[in-house]
């Protein structure tokens, strides 16, 4: 066992590695990585598929199962689960130097593992249950636990993003221990995830009455993207996290193409706005400022619909955030930047030419999504609280023209009903207690976050005179009922006509016949839309 040395090394002191066990579902750059190993002298150990394509590209490589003497079994559950294997990871010198020398135990150094992919598996449609239980890994954590705990000796690589920075370590004559410390803390994050991903598929398998659908046990694992300058205000820390399980287009998942880094409240605005943008098949354009539409609009093109969204509160656009669910072209662009200051905008895709314009405005962040399908995304959304999390689907329900009950003498026609089925599509976005006053598919006026339901109203209307906007003949979204007639005689007063609201409170006959007054046409639709 003279090939060692201690366990226990200097903090600046440089680990060798002499023996490296590779075994990978993410073959990403594997072959590149184990050609400079064994460039530098390291000897390969590898298992199936990973040990087939080392072997593949000429490299000399020792299959585990020659190396423990054991063969794999039971159709390869059980195959890297041996002293030699642990014992070479787990091994301390020079402590146990006696004991792996008496077994024929020879110390592995570095151990590079990713695990199966479980995330991809269950969610391949036609997936059985028997499917997904093969593809939970066991030898995987197990090697990756066993190393990363004597990451005192060991450097365990999980992500092939790593394989560069270990490489240039090497070179230079090894690990340092602030190396594999920092590599031991991101292979149990990196397994804590894939433990958290099987645990919620578990249970999503359990049959629960409709009253316990939440789990008993909510395991949350977040892989961070980057360090904020701070939080919401600057005496407050800040980080940006990505769930690994959530797929599709999203803010997490967008490529920043230009601009200084996003800020904590950008972020937040900017999932607002593309979430809002993303539920219509029209081009849409949604602007917001302070987690909150100040204007929203579909239209024929990109720039119509900014510009029918822009109009409805230039005042709070000003710094906002601008999402859009069809491509940022230089029209649009050169349209946002002569009317406002843009903090962010938010697109599936950017032009060249769009991007040559924002670029002259190195404040504006420019994000793109991909692929944008309309509909809204469900999932769980999370909360913190004093001690604890809230926790609850996502409020993605939609309506559809036939679930609305007309309630007034009126029937809305069809103008009145795709303008009443938009602005509770905005609605949906905007803060409790909110309003959303809309016609031919744009806002006119948004009431946002007051305690009283006749305050939002009040400053709705304000807004819409002091942009010059009229409000005759405009639809009007209420998120909940309106608890006295009060609100909806004021609304009147602008010219509404037509209302839309969840309907259920004691005072329902009294709105309804303060609607009929008015001849307005009211619709229910037996569903609120809180957003706190």
């Amino acid at each position: 066992m003279n090939e060692d040395a201690s366990n226990t090394v200097a903090a600046d002191a440089r680990q060798p590695v002499r023996r490296a066990l590779l075994s990978v579902s993410d073959k990403t750059g594997i072959v590149e990585f184990a050609t400079q190993l064994a460039a530098l002298g390291v000897e390969l150990l590898s298992t199936g598929g990973t040990a087939r394509a080392l072997a593949g590209a000429g490299l000399k490589v020792t299959e585990v199962a020659d190396y423990t003497g054991f063969p794999e079994i039971m159709d390869g559950r059980v195959k890297t689960l041996h002293p030699r294997v642990h014992g070479a990871l787990l091994g301390r010198l020079p402590t146990d130097a006696a004991v792996m020398s008496e077994h024929g135990i020879r110390p592995i150094d570095l151990l590079v593992v990713n695990l199966y992919p479980f995330t991809s598996t269950v969610a391949r449609a036609g997936c059985t249950y028997e499917e997904a239980v093969e593809d939970i890994d066991i030898g995987g954590p197990a090697m990756l636990r066993a190393a990363a705990k004597n990451h005192a000796r060991v450097a365990v690589v999980v992500e092939p993003e790593d394989y560069a920075g270990l490489l240039e370590a090497l070179r230079a004559g090894g690990t340092l221990e602030a190396d594999r410390r920092r590599l031991a803390q991101k292979t149990y994050a990196h397994t804590a995830r894939y433990d958290t991903a099987v645990s919620a598929w578990l249970s999503s398998q359990l049959e629960s009455p409709a009253t316990e659908a939440m789990p008993a046990t909510l395991t949350l694992s977040y892989r961070k993207l980057a360090d904020l300058r701070y939080g919401e205000n600057p005496h407050q820390r800040g980080a940006y996290y990505l769930d690994p399980a959530a797929e599709g287009a999203s803010v997490a998942r967008a490529r920043q193409l230009q601009g200084k880094d996003l800020s904590y409240n950008n972020i937040a605005d900017a999932d607002t706005a593309l979430e809002c943008a993303r539920q219509f098949a029209e081009p849409a354009c949604v602007i917001v400022k302070h987690a909150n539409p100040c204007g929203a609009a579909v239209a024929a093109d990109a720039r119509s619909a900014y510009l029918a969204a822009y109009r409805t509160d230039p005042t709070s656009a000003f710094g906002g955030v601008i999402a859009f669910n069809r491509p940022l072209d230089a029209q649009t662009a050169a349209q946002i930047l002569a009317n406002q200051f843009v903090e962010v905008i938010i697109a599936p895709e950017a032009s060249a030419e769009a991007l040559a314009l924002t670029a002259a405005k190195q404040n504006v962040r420019v994000l793109v999504t991909g692929p944008l399908p309309a509909g809204l995304v469900g999932g769980l959304e999370v909360k913190s609280v004093g001690g604890g999390l809230l926790v609850q689907d996502r409020d993605v329900l939609p309506i559809r023209r036939a679930d609305l009950r007309v309630v007034s003498a009126r029937t809305p026609s069809d103008a009145e009903y795709a303008d009443l089925e938009f602005a509770w599509a905005i609605a949906h976005f905007v803060k409790s207690n909110a309003l959303v006053f809309a016609k031919d598919g744009a806002t006119l006026a948004v009431g946002a976050g007051q305690m009283s339901r006749i305050d939002s109203c009040r400053i709705a209307t304000l807004k819409a005179a002091e942009a010059g906007l009229s409000l005759s003949g405009a639809a009007l979204a209420s998120d909940a009922f309106f608890p006295f007639r009060d609100g909806l005689d004021l609304a009147a007063k602008s010219g509404i006509s037509s209302v839309i609201q969840p309907g259920g409170s004691l005072r329902d006959a009294e709105v309804i016949a303060a609607a009929d007054e008015h001849r307005l046409a009211m619709v229910y639709t037996g569903l609120r839309h809180f957003r706190h």
